[in-house]
């Protein structure tokens, strides 16, 4: 057996590379009328249309990500689809060429209503969240602060703060902790901390459970 060790790292968590205010986006990815925060990361062959990430949100690649306004500290594992475009499904077709007409050379212009349409249905998520591999977020949903997406779920209905969600349809499985604990987390918003805030707490961050970590931060 021989050890093996090669490529560039395409992540910022390879080797000694430092995250910075500037967002990193993979020079494979597309992006287009988004808005990215500090600290964030959006990995390799990826496209992010008409959304924002908040701070320190990052994306680990392979990600569509449409019509979706994603909170501070979000983490999205490979391979997840946020807000798919939906097909007008009360048509005699829902093929694409009666609204990108222009593509099959059928007309001047595109189908306007229909892009509109799909605008309507964008996504809220908040700060805190963790959504795993190959996870889809369909239209329309909002995702709670602290919640969590198992991999592969397909969610088709907001989920409540701290939930922690799995399966096709998603379904709520059990809960991060407690409603008094949830709720006192949200009212200290550690998220709005700025850099020397969080790098104060970063011991706590990493060694008190939630109900010790509100206890000593509640104000």
């Amino acid at each position: 057996m021989q050890r093996i060790n090669c490529g560039e790292g395409v992540d910022p968590w390879t080797g000694a590379r430092v995250l910075s205010e500037v967002p990193e986006i993979d020079p494979t990815s597309l992006v287009r009328d988004s808005d990215f925060g500090r600290f964030t990361y959006l990995g390799p062959n990826s496209a992010v249309r008409a959304s924002t990430i908040g701070d320190y949100g990052y994306a680990m690649g392979s990600n569509q990500i449409a019509h979706a306004h994603i909170g501070k500290f979000v983490n999205i594992a490979t391979g997840v689809r946020i807000n798919p475009s939906n097909h007008p499904m009360w048509r005699a077709t829902l093929h694409h060429f009666t609204y990108r007409s222009r593509s099959y050379g059928m007309s001047l212009d595109d189908d306007a209503e229909i892009f509109d349409w799909r605008a309507q249905d964008a996504i809220a998520i908040g700060p805190d969240v963790w959504i795993g591999h190959n996870a889809i977020i369909m239209p329309g949903v909002s995702i709670g602060t602290g919640a969590a997406i198992g991999s592969g779920a397909v969610v088709t209905k907001d989920v409540p703060p701290y939930a922690i969600v799995v399966g096709v349809p998603a379904r709520v499985l059990r809960y991060r902790m407690d409603d008094r604990t949830a709720e006192r987390m949200r009212s200290i918003a550690w998220w709005d901390w700025n850099p020397a805030e969080l790098d104060a707490a970063l011991a706590d961050f990493r060694n008190l459970s939630s109900a010790a970590f509100v206890e000593k931060y509640e104000r």
